[in-house]
């Protein structure tokens, strides 16, 4: 836990030279942050972003490692799905599909 703390005041004091390194623009992490303009360069400034705004930062300017991470919860979910027996045959999935894409057809020719 103390190392997640040290990095997280690194991360936290040196926000301002990641940002200028980022590949993006101010303006869009600022817009996509969604926090206002003068609030944002005053956070920055004063290096007192919160951590839920770092993280929507870091998420911002690192979009890749945010796939990676949502990949490795799905996979990690997954491992405890089978291993909890939350398993179906394969044919039953293909099948269940079928169904799933008949009603949408019947639905969509009876809306005509």
């Amino acid at each position: 836990m103390i190392l997640e703390i040290k990095n997280y005041i690194k991360i936290s004091n040196s926000i301002d030279e990641i940002l200028k390194n980022s590949p993006f623009k101010m303006k869009y992490i600022i817009e996509k942050s969604g926090i206002s303009e003068p609030t944002f360069f005053r956070k920055m400034k004063e290096k007192k972003f919160l951590p839920e705004e770092l993280l929507k930062i870091a998420e911002i300017i690192e979009p890749d490692n945010t796939s990676k991470d949502n990949i490795l919860k799905a996979i990690q979910e997954g491992l405890e799905d089978v291993k909890n027996g939350n398993i179906q045959e394969h044919s039953q999935v293909i099948k269940e599909a079928k169904d799933r894409i008949a009603k949408k057809k019947n639905e969509y020719f009876l809306d005509k």
